[in-house]
């Protein structure tokens, strides 16, 4: 016997679960409120790095030492913000493989993380466009599939379209 395979089902994204799929259960509101969430929670990360910095200040460590630590948070979020708006935005057929040396730049430029997700959250879900694409094509391999089985159901000499044989019977 045949196994029946069930309808493919969505994965949901953290936040939203499924909902994305048709932008049901106050999808939109969520995608604001995750978005003024994600600002809210840079600003507060700015504030904390301006404390760290003010710490250098008062520990008299020196004007390189304060221009290094600008200078590495700097850098360390713009390289965030831009591989994480490029993995939320990337064609879903290019298949990158996560590069572990990445979590430690992300870690640092948490600032750049969630401005990407603010202003991903503004357009569509973080990875809602990857994970349609996946399922939208997980869907139509199974209504061909579905459609293949039920057109080889029965017997086929009795199909529409089907030519009775020639030559001798037995």
């Amino acid at each position: 016997m045949s196994e029946q395979r069930e309808r493919p089902e969505p994965e949901p994204i953290r936040f939203y679960g499924t909902t994305w799929v048709d932008h049901s259960g106050g999808y939109p509101l969520r995608r604001i409120a995750l978005a003024f969430g994600a600002l809210l929670l840079a600003a507060a990360g700015a504030y904390a790095l301006r404390l760290a910095y003010e710490g250098t200040a008062i520990a008299r460590t020196g004007d390189l030492v304060s221009t290094l630590l600008v200078v590495a948070f700097a850098v360390c979020s713009s390289m965030a913000f831009a591989r994480t708006l490029g993995d939320y935005t990337r064609d879903p057929d290019d298949v990158r493989a996560p590069d572990p040396s990445m979590r430690t730049v992300k870690a640092i430029g948490f600032i750049g993380v969630l401005l990407a997700y603010a202003l991903r959250s503004l357009v569509e879900a973080p990875g809602e466009k990857r994970l349609r694409a996946e399922y939208d094509r997980a869907v139509e391999r199974y209504e061909r599939r579905a459609a293949g089985r039920a057109s080889r159901r029965g017997n086929p000499a009795a199909r529409r379209g089907a030519k009775p044989r020639s030559g001798r019977r037995r």
